[in-house]
């Protein structure tokens, strides 16, 4: 089967707890790499932003002590601050999941806990 590379993206909203962002940030990478059928050995980098008001843990951390049900432990893992903008929607962590998919996939983004609103284009059923 011929791989290529694909950026697949995700989105949820998260409370300033530690435990709000463990579960959020687990819930939405289980279902993004379930729903992309993504192998561990295919994950080349992922990256997450959070809103500034989101200070209480990093978001890889978080991924690494959540069962994903993906083994993330050899992963380049990196996260940033969100750029400020005003309006912004407060809360939120981002990902961008860099991975080897099968040729011709069509990748399905992750929305959810309210980060819908912010691609609503992605967030229909199954994610589309």
């Amino acid at each position: 089967m011929e791989k290529r590379l694909y950026g697949i993206r995700g989105a949820v909203c998260a409370q300033n707890t530690k435990e709000s962002v463990l579960k959020n940030v687990g819930e939405m990478c289980r279902e993004l790499f379930a729903r992309n059928g993504i192998a561990a050995e295919d994950i080349v980098s992922i990256h997450f932003t959070m809103t500034p008001d989101l200070d209480c843990m990093n978001a890889a951390a978080a991924l690494r002590s959540s069962s994903t049900g993906t083994d993330v432990s050899k992963a380049a893992l990196f996260t940033s601050q969100e750029a400020c903008i005003q309006g912004m929607m407060p809360g939120v962590v981002r990902v961008l999941v860099t991975s080897y998919l099968a040729e011709g996939s069509s990748p399905v983004h992750v929305y959810m806990n309210g980060a819908e609103k912010l691609r609503p284009d992605f967030s229909g059923e199954g994610g589309k």
